[in-house]
């Protein structure tokens, strides 16, 4: 189960560069959860205290407008959510809610700091690779923004991209 754990994290932008020794380490105390098909793994607004890693199943990334619960993407194995929760103390800027049985890895703070603890230079790599991810996330969106200002036609939600 570990090995799968290490190998979804690899496949990861965010963890890109980390050797295995860290990310076994990092990934020693985090607790995998399961939500219920229908259920939420967090709702706008809640409190932001980890990011989580897609084991199994899919997600629905929703944002709530006049009342109304807008899908703004759809997540699969592998995808994370909720990574703004490492880097700031803000509440969460969307829901998420499981389609189907899902599995997903919860990354605190405090898991992160532990590596820090021991390994300042994976840590540091770790933190650059987010702000990358959340820098390239931001250009997308401002694109996006732009197109709509200016009145273009959006493409469907990409999957690979969420902020939350």
């Amino acid at each position: 189960m570990q090995a799968l754990r290490m190998e979804l994290l690899q496949q990861m932008p965010i963890f890109g560069g980390i050797d295995e020794q860290a990310l076994q380490y990092l990934l020693e105390p985090v607790p995998s959860i399961d939500v219920a098909a229908g259920g939420h793994f967090f709702r706008e607004r809640d409190p932001a205290d980890c990011m989580y890693v897609l084991q199994a199943g899919r997600v629905a990334v929703l944002k709530d407008w006049a009342g109304r619960e807008l899908l703004l993407r759809e997540l699969g194995v592998g995808d994370c959510f909720g990574e703004m929760a490492l880097l700031d103390l803000f509440p969460r800027s969307a829901s998420v809610r499981a389609l189907d049985a899902c599995r997903a890895m919860a990354l605190s703070p405090d898991h992160l700091y532990r590596l820090y603890e021991r390994d300042a230079a994976q840590f540091a790599m770790i933190q650059m690779n987010i702000g990358r991810e959340m820098s390239r996330r931001l250009r997308e969106s401002d694109e996006q923004l732009f197109r709509a200002t200016m009145g273009e036609a959006q493409p469907a939600a990409d999957t690979a991209f969420c902020a939350i």
